[in-house]
């Protein structure tokens, strides 16, 4: 484990752009250290990725990144990252990755020698891991085309490495749609958390001796997947926003075995991640609509180091391609923090706080990221000195503070949501006293045939 402390223990330590532990990448990128920092991420419009499409796809990739350093020029941007998100059939043949990368590290050198754009590249190859059921986490195919892709991103142009790994999917899946507590808990807590450590400590060594800065990962394929399912109202927003608390104890493990940040931009859970370890954080929100839809699209800016896009496709809107607008939207945006930053920190603070409140009392979602709330639930999160009791220590501390927000009436809860926090109370104080019970108890369920206990270092 990290620590027993937080590394930003009061308000006046935790905002936007200032982080206890900046990282520097590339081309001299120096993230938390009193600057916000633009991050852009593009893809493909949609199109088949084959050998017969392939001189297309590089020139979509090389039309994309001229056009938006072009543009970062004429906004006189000092410092950006750009984002590469392989398409899986990237990840499963690295020569393909490996020409995109190149591609995008030559483009990023010229704007860096000519007018002087610092500029580092994050990768984030796809867990191809889960293309498999039950899933081979630590062996097979997929793990060795993962393992090259790590080894070998640093000499293709990579700065900074991440994935949005899906250790524990084959349980959470059904789980979420079920809004089954207990099962969430055992697929992040006891599944993903091995996970992450068994992943992370490859990434991390493959990283160190390449020259690659090992960034983070993101529990989207769990809190993410959750935020979408609560968006289509197939489960609760509460629901939603405890799994969200769930997946911090997971993501955390990133930095416990040397992941040094920033973050990856989807992981909401981004916020713990800098009280907790001090790491500067990528996020996204309102800036992401092109990619999701979401309720936090102002509160996630609220003490990001990078903001980001998520994703958007190369497709014409009515004043340019998409990437471009993109890339101003996330200029302006970070141009206004910074502003606020540089005058003096009342008004920083003044801005983060209205960032804050402008979600915060709408969502449980939104409620939970609240700075307050995030130091307040970050400290009983690492009083735990395991990964499950972490979790369950998430979920509980996570009902509680949405209990006294709505009690309060910083949050508003409908009469149904209510209900469902009061189920959510009683199915967590049932949970098994421990990871011993709680797998004992799993493995008496049919969701037993959906994962290999081997393959997450566990036996009977």
């Amino acid at each position: 484990m990290i620590t027993n402390n937080l590394a930003i223990t009061s308000l006046d330590q935790f905002i936007y752009g200032i982080s206890p532990s900046p990282v520097t990448c590339g081309r001299d990128v120096q993230i938390g250290t009193g600057q916000v920092i633009p991050e852009i991420n593009f893809t493909l419009p949609p199109m088949d990725i084959n050998q017969s499409t392939w001189s297309e796809v590089r020139s979509q990739y090389s039309a994309m990144i001229r056009s938006v350093m072009k543009r970062a020029r004429e906004l006189e941007v000092s410092s950006l990252l750009v984002e590469f998100e392989t398409l899986p059939p990237m990840t499963q043949n690295f020569e393909w990755a490996r020409e995109i990368m190149q591609i995008l590290s030559e483009e990023l050198n010229t704007y860096n020698d000519s007018s002087g754009i610092k500029s580092a590249l994050r990768v984030t190859p796809n867990d191809t891991r889960e293309f498999l059921r039950p899933s081979l986490m630590r062996r097979g195919k997929h793990w060795d085309e993962m393992v090259y892709f790590f080894e070998h991103a640093g000499s293709a142009g990579a700065d900074l490495l991440a994935i949005e790994s899906t250790g524990g999917k084959e349980i959470c899946d059904e789980a979420l749609v079920n809004a089954d507590l207990p099962m969430v808990i055992f697929s992040l807590g006891v599944l993903g958390c091995r996970d992450m450590e068994f992943l992370w400590k490859q990434i991390v060594d493959s990283c160190n001796r390449t020259n690659v800065v090992p960034s983070g990962d993101s529990a989207c394929a769990f809190g993410n997947t959750a935020m979408t399912l609560a968006d289509q109202r197939m489960i609760p927003k509460v629901f939603a926003a405890i799994v969200r608390a769930a997946t911090i104890p997971r993501s955390l493990v990133a930095y416990e075995v040397g992941a040094v940040g920033p973050s990856k931009d989807c992981a909401y859970e981004g916020p713990y991640m800098k009280a907790i370890a001090g790491i500067p954080i990528s996020m996204e929100g309102r800036s992401a609509a092109c990619a999701h839809l979401s309720p936090l699209g102002n509160i996630a800016q609220a003490v990001c180091d990078c903001w980001s896009n998520e994703s958007v496709a190369n497709v014409r809107l009515l004043s340019t391609f998409a990437p471009v607008v993109s890339m101003e939207q996330l200029t302006y945006d970070c141009r206004l923090m910074n502003t606020a930053l540089h005058r003096s920190p009342d008004q920083a603070y003044l801005l983060r706080d209205w960032l804050s409140a402008s979600d915060s009392d709408i969502d449980p979602q939104a409620n939970i990221l609240r700075p307050e709330t995030v130091l307040q639930i970050a400290k009983r999160i690492i009083a735990k000195d395991n990964y499950f009791d972490r979790t369950v220590e998430a979920v509980r501390s996570a009902i509680d503070e949405l209990h006294e927000a709505a009690a309060n009436g910083e949050l508003k809860l409908a009469v149904r949501e209510k209900q469902w926090l009061e189920r959510l109370r009683n199915q967590s104080e049932d949970l098994p006293d421990n990871e011993i019970e709680m797998l004992e108890e799993v493995l008496k369920t049919p969701a037993a045939e959906k994962f290999i206990l081997e393959e997450y270092g566990l036996s009977k």
